[in-house]
C-alpha cells in the first residue's frame, strides 16, 4: 500500500515538491543522490538521501505539525534528519545551505 501511495504522490507533486525536486535530481546539490516520495515504515518522504540519512520535506499550508512532530520523532528514532521547508521557502540557496549544514561533519567528527 505504501509503494502504491508513493507512486500516486510522484505523479501528483505539488508545486513546492516540484520545485525542490528540480534543485535535487541528477544529483545536482553536491553529488547526492535523492529518492523522492520514498517509503519508510510507515511514511513516505518527501525526498531522501538515505546515504546520510537526510529527509527533505516540502511542506503546503495544510501541515499538520503534531502529525509531523509524530512523523519527525519516529524518524529521528530511525537515525533519520529531518528538514522542512515551506513551499515560499524553496530556493536554490536556502535548501542548498540546510542541505550543506546537515552533512558536514560535527565537531567531534561524526555526520
Amino acid at each position: 500500500m505504501t509503494t502504491e501511495r508513493a507512486r500516486r504522490l510522484r505523479r501528483e507533486a505539488t508545486a513546492g515538491e516540484r520545485r525542490l525536486w528540480a534543485l535535487l535530481r541528477d544529483r545536482r546539490l553536491q553529488g547526492l543522490k535523492f529518492r523522492r516520495q520514498f517509503p519508510v515504515g510507515p511514511y513516505v518522504l518527501d525526498f531522501v538521501c538515505l546515504r546520510h540519512r537526510l529527509a527533505l520535506e516540502a511542506d503546503g499550508p495544510l501541515h499538520d505539525p503534531e502529525r509531523d512532530a509524530r512523523r519527525d520523532a519516529w524518524l529521528a528514532a530511525r537515525g533519520f534528519r529531518v528538514i522542512r521547508f515551506a513551499n515560499a521557502e524553496i530556493t536554490r540557496d536556502r535548501v542548498h545551505a540546510a542541505v550543506i549544514a546537515a552533512i558536514e561533519p560535527g565537531p567531534g567528527g561524526e555526520v
